[in-house]
């Protein structure tokens, strides 16, 4: 199979609500990465749209995107598995580059979540879950990372205090991302009012629902040399599923569809966790990130609460993760999220970063999961 690099990445800011049509805001983050890599529409081979349709009120976004973007007649595809979709769309087009189908592909998430009611968004997530067997009960996004909260707590002795420290730190680096929602300082003390939005689970526990857009353009390596200077090269790509009923889970301490895929994607690139220089992970909630330390093998089980209470997982130390703020002060556009990741680790990875830069990284490594752990993304990135 041909070996796929990274050479153009884009995003739009994060916004509660974008004033204009899901088209221009996809332009956004397009506009960004055909400038970043130097590329003219004729010279994409395919794209693969990603949202979450239950939020779009265009269907088959698809076919509208590679219109309005100038695409046509090149294939498109639509690739959707919820909040870790445009993971899933690199994976599709690695896919396509790797088999020879095509040279350069095009990833583009998105997702306008302001065209709908904060309750409407919320009943739509609930239908994330089985809508025969838990979503006629009124089960939320917050409740069933709540139930995997109270998992970690009960069987490592993890505490609400250990989450709000890695909200402290989302909003450190949230700060200097010019493209995030979020962008003040948080201290302990406000992390910790008791603003329960599903015990234990605090109002600054959850990342908020954000528009935004999301580009990456692939090439087979070969090709990339000779249209960027600096390809970032994708060496481990894993996905695993876990049974989208809760009573079909066999723990509430960690996500086993991360542990697999993890597994996988290390594997692919022949790299170990400590291997990894910088990571993004999918801290929808505080408890994701806690839980992605421990799924990614940063730490080992029930000692992800050590890395943060010792500021491991800051810019300095052993193992940056999120240093661009994460969901929790990025937002979480559904479909956007995933690229943006991929956004920020390609940017770290060609010392790009500006104030969120880690020293000198050679390793890269996105997390991204879909729903409640029913999809798991993993993707490792290189420089050579």
């Amino acid at each position: 199979m041909a070996k796929v690099s990274v050479i153009g990445v884009g995003q739009s800011e994060f916004v509660r609500s974008y004033p204009g049509s899901i088209r221009e805001l996809a332009f956004e983050a397009y506009r960004e990465a055909m400038k970043d890599a130097g590329l003219k529409a004729g010279q994409i081979d395919a794209t693969v749209i990603c949202s979450a349709p239950e939020y779009d009120k265009q269907r088959t976004p698809a076919g509208l995107m590679a219109e309005y973007l100038g695409l046509n007649p090149q294939p498109t595809f639509y690739v959707e598995s919820v909040c870790s979709s445009s993971s899933s769309g690199l994976r599709t087009a690695y896919a396509l580059i790797a088999s020879g189908l095509h040279d350069v592909v095009l990833v583009l998430g998105f997702q306008k979540m302001s065209e709908i009611s904060s309750a409407e968004s919320q009943e739509r997530m609930g239908r994330g879950a089985d809508i025969q067997w838990e979503a006629p009960f009124g089960t939320m996004m917050p409740a069933y990372y709540a139930m995997y909260a109270r998992g970690h707590f009960e069987k490592y002795g993890t505490t609400e205090e250990d989450l709000a420290l890695i909200r402290v730190k989302s909003s450190t680096y949230g700060q200097i991302n010019d493209k995030a929602v979020f962008r003040k300082s948080l201290t302990l003390e406000k992390i910790l009012e008791p603003k329960y939005i599903a015990t234990p689970l605090k109002m600054f526990d959850c990342c908020a629902n954000a528009d935004g857009s999301s580009c990456v353009i692939l090439a087979s390596a070969e090709k990339a040399k000779d249209l960027v200077s600096k390809p970032v090269n994708v060496i481990g790509l894993g996905m695993a599923t876990a049974p989208i009923n809760m009573a079909g889970r066999d723990t509430f301490s960690g996500l086993k569809c991360a542990q697999l895929a993890a597994k996988q994607a290390y594997e692919m690139a022949g790299v170990k966790p400590s291997d990894i220089d910088v990571a993004e992970v999918h801290d929808c909630f505080t408890i994701a990130e806690m839980m992605a330390y421990e799924d990614l093998g940063f730490a080992e089980p029930g000692q992800g609460k050590e890395l943060i209470r010792n500021k491991e997982t800051y810019k300095e130390g052993k193992i940056p993760v999120n240093v661009d703020g994460g969901l929790l002060s990025k937002g979480h556009p559904i479909g956007a999220t995933g690229g943006s990741q991929v956004r920020t680790i390609v940017l770290q990875l060609r010392k790009e970063a500006g104030e969120m830069q880690v020293p000198d990284p050679k390793n890269g490594l996105v997390h991204n999961i879909g729903g409640v752990g029913i999809y798991g993304n993993v993707s490792i990135f290189s420089v050579d």
